[in-house]
């Protein structure tokens, strides 16, 4: 039997929560919404050319992998990640790693996790979690957005590390190699908000950052008569998911954010972050807003208010709000 000595805590977010757990277990002691901010997760992009469960792409956070990768290098800490093309060779390899006490993090396809409840089984590949123990042929599991760790078979852990479809993890596992004696965070810290300042405001593509909020605004208000209301509603439903259902989604990306502004407004001694952290508060709760919405408009309850004029102005708002938000944050990092 392998168990190592691993502190679980749950988490708003998977990554952002495997990170926090990864670095805290070394030594690190730093929040959920500091490994999220200094991985500079917070993001927007609408991209109707790649497909999940055949409906147009709308992610709210960077890149799966980006957290951990990011924050990692900011931090000057030693991060090995590895995929494999077998899946018993993939196997092998986190048991190897397990016995040497070191907890591995893993990518896996969320269907085929059996813990998960029924309700929220579905294709998604992108869930990560901590394996740091083996008891014969189950392995023990830190999920961060359960409350307690959880057990898993060895074939439902292959086939969850292994799942196909849309961003297949591959066998994705990573681990922390080797931490400093010493951290400037507040460095790592202003380089990780210009980053999420250049994707939200700077990039030339006009489907991310707040272009992209805009331009999903532009689609939305088209929807019902270019596609159909039926289709229509299949579209808005996507959004909706993986806004509030997947990953914690894009209110709840905006809420850890400010989390993240309240802590280095302590950190740096400067009132103008937290002022900042409550403005972004306030756009995570339009995003709700919208949210609802939509959700009204998928079940057959929507109210004259709930048309899709009305959520396009609401993600209007959201993407003027936000970019009011990120010129001041980058007055002040610069």
């Amino acid at each position: 039997m392998i168990k190592i000595d691993f502190k679980h805590r749950q988490s708003a977010h998977c990554e952002s929560g495997v990170t926090s757990n990864l670095f805290s277990h070394h030594g690190i002691q730093i929040s959920e919404a500091m490994a999220f901010g200094i991985g500079a997760a917070l993001f927007f992009a609408y991209v109707p050319f790649i497909r999940l469960n055949n409906l147009p792409l709308t992610t709210y956070r960077s890149a799966t992998g980006g957290i951990l990768r990011r924050s990692t290098k900011l931090l000057g800490i030693g991060l090995k990640r590895q995929k494999f093309k077998d899946p018993f060779k993939a196997m092998q390899a986190l048991d190897r790693v397990l016995e040497q006490g070191i907890p591995v993090g893993c990518q896996t396809g969320g269907y085929w996790l059996p813990y998960f409840p029924e309700a929220y089984r579905f294709h998604f590949n992108m869930h990560n979690l901590i394996v740091f123990g083996k008891n014969g042929d189950e392995y023990l599991v830190s999920d961060p957005i359960f409350s307690e760790p959880v057990v898993i078979s060895y074939s439902d852990l292959l086939k969850a590390r292994f799942a196909k479809g849309a961003l297949a993890p591959k066998g994705k596992m990573y681990y922390l190699t080797e931490v400093p004696d010493s951290i400037d965070f507040t460095k790592a810290i202003k380089k990780s908000i210009k980053e999420v300042i250049r994707n939200m405001l700077k990039s030339p593509l006009p489907i991310i950052g707040v272009r992209g909020i805009r331009f999903l605004a532009r689609q939305l208000i088209k929807w019902p008569v270019r596609l159909g209301e039926e289709k229509a509603l299949l579209y808005i439903g996507q959004v909706v998911r993986m806004q509030e259902e997947i990953g914690t989604g894009g209110a709840g990306f905006r809420f850890i954010y400010s989390a993240f502004l309240q802590e280095i407004a302590e950190l740096m001694e400067d009132s103008r972050y937290q002022e900042i952290a409550d403005r972004l508060t306030e756009t995570g709760d339009l995003w709700r807003e919208f949210a609802a919405m939509g959700a009204r408009n998928c079940k057959g309850r929507a109210t004259p208010n709930d048309s899709y004029a009305a959520m396009a102005y609401i993600l209007c708002q959201c993407a003027e709000m936000e970019e009011n938000i990120y010129r001041e944050l980058d007055a002040l990092v610069n």
